[in-house]
């Protein structure tokens, strides 16, 4: 797909994207790039004393819980908030690209790699977590290194067709904004599916949130190898490598069917 080789023929225009928005994103702040490292932990930390302390039901009770909540958030938090900072890159840098002519899906994709920064910082904690607590994932902890690889190239798929067509309509970002709450509490991070106090009586809506949700073949790989010290299921893998192709041909494709109309509508 042209539209992803542009990132290696333009690497170095990349580079400095990257650059200028990991800069922006910290500028004025006294700490700088450390709060890629700070705000990652923090967010962690929220999360654990919300979900592992304070809050008590039958979904929780599960060896080592704090762990098991820590090795769904890394995933969710990157392909949320890139999503959610890629929407609107391309109408942010209206005055760029309408100055200078230069691959336009260098910019949303630029975003999700500011935003693979902290997503690095946050898998790099859970690994050593795992590591250190489950002795059974020490065999398969370093699985989750090439299934982070597969995470990005899906979320950057999808986070580029967003900003493409949020580009052209403006509905977009907000349908975005509305649908990442639900999609959170239906997405296996604070529970395992298996461990739903409904599961048995409704099959049928736990084989809806298991393949009708594409986030949770997300958590499930990469919380598998860290947690549970196994392979993720098959299906669940071959269900996580279909939609990173789905998701980086539906990119591809709806830039390339905005992409003559971004500057002018920008």
């Amino acid at each position: 797909m042209a539209v992803y080789a542009d990132l290696i023929r333009y690497r170095e225009l990349f580079a400095s994207l990257f650059q200028r928005d990991l800069r922006a994103k910290y500028k004025g702040s006294v700490l700088g790039l450390f709060w890629t490292l700070a705000l990652p932990v923090t967010l962690m930390l929220v999360y654990l004393v919300v979900f592992s302390v304070m809050w008590k039901s039958p979904t929780t009770d599960v060896d080592n819980y704090w762990l098991f909540l820590l090795c769904g958030l890394p995933p969710w938090v990157f392909f949320a908030t890139s999503l959610q900072s890629s929407a609107r890159s391309l109408l942010e840098n209206a005055s760029l690209i309408r100055k200078v002519r230069f691959p336009r899906q260098l910019v949303p994709l630029s975003i999700v790699a500011t935003q693979l920064v902290g997503f690095v910082v946050m898998t790099a904690i859970v690994f050593v977590l795992a590591m250190i607590v489950i002795p059974d994932s020490r065999s398969t902890a370093w699985l989750v290194f090439p299934f982070a690889a597969v995470i990005v190239a899906f979320v950057s798929g999808l986070s580029l067709a967003v900003a493409a067509a949020n580009a052209i309509y403006r509905d977009i970002e907000f349908v975005v904004a509305a649908l990442l709450l639900p999609l959170f509490f239906l997405t296996p991070i604070l529970y395992s599916l298996a461990e739903l106090p409904g599961a048995a009586d409704h099959p049928w809506l736990l084989d809806l949130l298991q393949w009708g949700n594409p986030l949770t073949p997300v958590v499930e790989c990469f919380r598998a190898p860290l947690f549970l010290g196994e392979v993720p299921s098959t299906a669940n893998l071959a269900y996580l490598l279909i939609e990173t192709l789905v998701a980086l041909a539906l990119g591809a494709a709806v830039f390339n069917a905005v992409d003559d109309r971004i500057a002018a509508e920008v």
